[in-house]
């Protein structure tokens, strides 16, 4: 009551005062947003309500109010909208396990966005990709390294997934205190990672423990960095479809998370409700399931069949009203119906797009997104000592290498072939050759180059053709994901071929893709193997850069690199057991977090302590690392937490801590990192809530989850 009393002495007041320089009160700024946004509620029609709910919302003229397409994309930079700068893809920036620089990628990306929107809306561009709602980031767990779209989130690790998406929506949103630079959104929500081919039909059906303890908690986090979207996925969970499901949109998002922004469905997921998983069997009645469970945004066009669910009683106004409210809240916390002169994000000028500044930072995060897999002793590469170097290889000058999907292109981009020769001594001769196709095995060619180099550096790999969302991947006959996870047969042969020829010369193996691809024949033939992701617009540059010495890597695997398909579970289970770090228990490739340095680390005299920090309980490990080498170097210290006796479906160890940090040579430093205790925390079935369960727990310190260095224990409470 003491609310509704508050809105109405707010209607009046601005009633008494509305400026008469807006043809609107809604319109007028120094009114209260709810105000505003109920008196706009009020002058709209139920039609006009309709078509505010599609993400190709139209003008409605006589109250000048704008067209505004809702659907935009920036997983690695502005896509879809010509020039941006290109960063490297959303796994490769998880590689880092650097959260402060994955926050200024997104403020970069969130500059670029709000310049082109303004100057595309100057012009009267309003089109799909110009806007400023943008969905983004994805954070379902990768949980199958043969998933297509793996490639777009950060992992298989719900901590590391959390902190990255968090920084990333932070970094998109902006600190105003009155406007959003840009809305983000936290998608596929929820447990959906897979098959494509099956998207639009799945029902998933994780058992409650993994569902809890796997699935949900990075949108939980995200929810708490007050994200301002999430969209529902395609399948159904639990067999409710994503998008029509109560229990997930109110029950956890709304009503256990206080989650506050607006929820959008997946493209054409409203469909699937009545045609796919047939549900219901008309459209109207998707329509309104979709909106009684709380999709407030229909990417689509079942939301147009409303009016006509009014006219027959299936659902009230009212109820659309409340669906529509929280999207007109996200329009007026944008700025779009305020002038520009009140909105500090409406002055940011054009030529940040792909400016020095923004490529100089898609370079150092391509750089400290490289893994280095393997090193004898090769890298870094003497430029004196060498007198020829021969590239080869599929993906040596191959632009989708760079970009992977949901992509811009920027006017700048460096191949890894391109990268090299442009690093090169002038003294040194580079050749190159495709050398093998991506994956057909009748035409190798160019081993006679090799005879004139001192160095071959062989670039393998896949890309968007053989990996990505369904209806991407040209050359993917499996909707998007791989039913292998080997790499391609005939670049295995070639590479076999190569070291014949070779044979005592140094190979060097660069690896471009987004998912883990089993190689152990390759790897035990080179002897350098670097991972380099979708690196975006500076990874020739950046990987020259670390080939050269120019810089120390220190990325590491957000993911697990199995050693064979015949590893995995059937890829449309969703049991978390035997899969990741956290539950796969046999002898892998190369484990999760992995990932070498031109330096050598020594860690030392670690302790736990807790520290004050408000209400909650905060703790923080405490240890020295010293640099055993010559050049200074970057370590990521992690921190996995491990319970002997936490009951069924217990992680073998997880997750609760990292940093990464640079150490001089021959220094020693002393490093503090925080604990996150809810991610230590198991849920309680019974009583349906995270409970950190008594007892000691073991924190094994790293340098990845196969690389325990040191071990301390502490008991709580």
């Amino acid at each position: 009551m003491r609310n509704i009393l508050v809105l109405i002495f707010s209607v009046i007041s601005f009633s008494v005062c509305f400026s008469q320089n807006y043809t609107y009160p809604y319109l007028d700024p120094s009114i209260p947003m709810n105000v505003r946004v109920e008196d706009l509620l009020s002058k709209l029609s139920i039609d006009e309500k309709a078509s505010l709910m599609l993400y190709n919302s139209p003008a409605i003229d006589r109250l000048g109010i704008p067209e505004y397409n809702w659907w935009s994309e920036c997983l690695h930079g502005v896509g879809r909208a010509g020039k941006a700068t290109v960063f490297p893809q959303a796994i490769g920036l998880a590689a880092t396990f650097d959260d402060k620089l994955i926050y200024e990628v997104a403020e970069a990306i969130s500059d670029e966005a709000r310049a082109k929107h303004h100057a595309a809306v100057r012009k009267g561009h309003r089109a799909q990709n110009m806007g400023l709602s943008f969905w983004s980031p994805n954070i379902n767990i990768f949980r199958d390294p043969r998933w297509g779209r793996g490639q777009e989130t950060y992992g298989e690790d719900p901590y590391l997934t959390a902190m990255m998406g968090k920084a990333f929506v932070r970094g998109l949103q902006g600190n105003d205190p009155d406007y959003l630079k840009v809305a983000a959104c936290a998608k596929h929500y929820v447990v959906h990672s897979g098959p494509e081919a099956t998207r639009h039909y799945f029902n998933a059906t994780p058992d409650e423990i993994d569902f809890r303890e796997t699935y949900l908690p990075a949108f939980r986090e995200l929810v708490e960095a007050n994200v301002e979207a999430v969209m529902c996925a395609y399948n159904r969970t639990f067999d409710e479809p994503c998008c029509g499901s109560p229990f997930l949109l109110q029950d956890i998002l709304r009503d256990e998370y206080g989650f506050n922004g607006h929820v959008v469905s997946d493209c054409w997921a409203l469909d699937d409700i009545w045609a796919r998983h047939e549900v219901v069997e008309t459209r109207i009645e998707a329509a309104v399931m979709a909106a009684k469970a709380g999709v407030n945004l229909n990417c689509g066009y079942i939301y147009k069949y409303l009016p006509e669910a009014v006219d027959l009683k299936m659902i009230t106004e009212k109820e659309v009203d409340d669906i529509l409210r929280p999207l007109l809240q996200t329009r007026f916390k944008l700025g779009l119906f305020d002038p520009d002169s009140l909105n500090p994000y409406t002055s940011i000028p054009p030529y940040v797009v792909n400016c020095s500044k923004h490529r100089e930072l898609a370079r150092e995060a391509a750089i400290k997104s490289i893994v280095l897999l393997k090193n004898n002793g090769v890298l870094p590469l003497n430029q004196d000592s060498i007198n020829g170097i021969f590239v080869t290889g599929p993906m040596a000058a191959d632009l989708s290498a760079l970009v992977g999907n949901y992509n811009g292109y920027s006017g700048e981009m460096v191949t890894i072939l391109e990268g090299i020769v442009g690093h090169a001594n002038p003294a040194i001769a580079v050749d190159y050759t495709r050398g093998v196709l991506l994956n057909n095995d009748s035409i190798f060619y160019g081993f006679w180059h090799s005879g004139f180099a001192d160095v071959v550096i062989a670039v393998v790999g896949i890309n968007r053709l053989l990996e990505g969302e369904e209806g991407d991947a040209m050359l993917n006959l499996e909707g998007g994901d791989r039913s292998s996870i080997e790499l391609p047969a005939n670049q295995v042969e070639y590479i076999r071929k190569l070291k014949e020829r070779i044979g005592d010369k140094k190979l060097i193996v660069v690896v471009t893709g987004g998912s883990a691809i089993a190689m152990p024949e390759v790897a035990a033939m080179a002897d350098a193997m670097l991972f380099v992701w979708y690196p975006g617009e500076e990874g020739g540059n950046a990987l020259a850069d670390v080939i050269f010495g120019n810089v120390n890597p220190a990325g590491r695997l957000p993911i697990t690199f199995y050693r064979s398909t015949d590893d995995l579970p059937p890829f449309d289970d969703y049991s978390m057991a035997n899969r990741t770090y956290r539950f796969f228990e046999d002898e892998v490739l190369y484990p999760f977090g992995h990932g070498l340095s031109y330096s050598t680390f020594e860690y030392l005299n670690v302790s736990i302590q807790q520290q004050a920090s408000g209400e909650k309980m905060q703790w923080e490990l405490k240890l020295e690392l010293r640099n055993n080498s010559k050049i200074t170097g970057e370590e990521v210290i992690q921190i996995y937490a491990r319970h002997p006796v936490s009951g069924a479906r217990s992680p073998i160890k997880t997750l609760v801590g990292f940093k990464r940090i640079s150490i001089p040579s021959g220094e020693t430093i002393t490093v503090k990192v925080p604990i996150d205790i809810n991610f230590m925390k198991r849920w309680n079935i019974e009583n349906q809530e995270y409970l950190l369960i008594p007892g000691k727990y073991d924190f094994l310190v790293g340098a990845s989850s196969g690389d325990i260095r040191l071990e301390v224990s502490k008991s709580f409470p």
